[in-house]
């Protein structure tokens, strides 16, 4: 149940660079609003606490829940959709005592321990890219994703998908089974992007629709891109050293209130505001290290479980701040998913605070030398 914990094997450098990345968000959250970096400050103090008891933790034997994990997932899930708080059209979120839960956070690393389990034990090539391994995998992944879809959540959907896909490659998938997957899958994308343009489809709702098309047809949706321009316009008038932190002036974004929530999705536009792109590249330098933190530990596992979990952990991280950034500053269609561990959102922390809790963990119990 518990490791037997070596202190030489503990990774300090990746707590030290998570504390700090933890550390950073406050500031910047209450510079736009103070109410929500004081719970952020609550929030960073409890992932901290998590993710130090996870690692005590053998991830061998979490994982050993690893179907109830799943269960509980898509309990939590359906209830959401059935019970939980609607705002702006969307049922993402239970409230407790003035606490916000968002599940679909947890989902992420619920997934990451259920899918890296299941394909550990089908470590051979010839299972791993079986046609029933195939749709087992397609299936166990689509029931939780079509519940997230129906909130609706598009944006953690795709990164969800993006973090499975890449760990189903790294478990070994053969690049035949890949080439097949790609010939089937990109013709897909095509008929979706045709399909989503009918007046009568039922795919999206009309503002997922319209964030699409704006990123394709930009002159033609620019009421629809004002958030993202705003964003730009934020990073933009920051320059090199930016405006400073918590500058009230009229002359910023944020004080003339031009993005709304800017504490969440848009947060990097006031890094870029006030910190300039100095602040900027700092911020992406931190996350980085913290993705190549965990790349190394799943380097250095000492099987393949702790490989998958790991590098999972990993691609999360960094899928999730490339989605973020990419947002802010337009290269992405427009869609709400917070940056790790600088954006407001107790969920987000709880759920990465796991994640790092078992990469932790399995750094303690690495064999394998690079």
């Amino acid at each position: 149940m518990f490791s037997k914990i070596k202190l030489k094997n503990y990774n300090y450098l990746l707590i030290l660079l998570v504390f700090a990345a933890m550390a950073a968000g406050v500031p910047i959250i209450k510079s736009v609003d103070e109410w929500s970096a004081s719970r952020q400050i609550i929030g960073v103090v409890i992932a901290a606490v998590i993710m130090i008891i996870v690692a005590l933790f053998d991830y061998h034997f979490i994982c050993k829940f690893y179907v109830v994990f799943y269960f509980i997932n898509i309990g939590l899930l359906l209830a959401v959709l059935m019970f939980g708080d609607s705002e702006n059209n969307a049922k993402r979120w239970f409230t407790f005592a003035g606490i916000t839960f968002q599940p679909s956070e947890l989902t992420k690393i619920f997934m990451i321990i259920f899918m890296a389990k299941m394909l550990s034990n089908a470590e051979e090539k010839e299972k791993l890219s079986s046609f029933r391994t195939i749709i087992k995998f397609g299936v166990t992944l689509g029931i939780p994703i079509l519940l997230i879809f129906m909130q609706p959540d598009l944006s953690t959907s795709l990164c969800i998908i993006l973090v499975m896909i890449t760990l189903y490659y790294m478990a070994g998938l053969s690049y035949k089974a890949i080439g097949i997957i790609l010939l089937i899958f990109i013709p897909l994308i095509s008929v979706f992007i045709w399909y989503i343009q009918k007046p009568d489809q039922k795919l999206l709702y009309e503002h997922q629709v319209n964030r699409i098309m704006s990123f394709i047809y930009p002159s033609e949706y620019q009421e629809d891109n004002s958030q993202q321009n705003n964003s730009v316009m934020a990073i933009g008038s920051g320059k090199l050293t930016g405006k400073g932190l918590g500058n009230d002036s009229g002359d910023t974004v944020k004080s003339a209130k031009l993005i709304s929530e800017q504490q969440t999705d848009f947060i990097f536009s006031v890094v870029g505001e006030e910190l300039g792109f100095a602040g900027c590249i700092i911020l992406i330098a931190l996350i980085l290290l913290i993705v190549l933190q965990c790349i190394r530990v799943a380097r250095r596992a000492k099987d393949t479980l702790g490989m998958l979990i790991a590098s999972s952990v990993g691609c999360l991280i960094g899928y999730q701040s490339f989605i973020n950034i990419g947002v802010a500053t337009a290269l992405l269609p427009n869609t709400g998913i917070p940056l790790p561990f600088i954006s407001y959102g107790m969920s987000s922390l709880l759920s990465l605070s796991i994640g790092l809790g078992l990469t932790l963990n399995i750094s303690m119990q690495h064999k394998r030398h690079y």
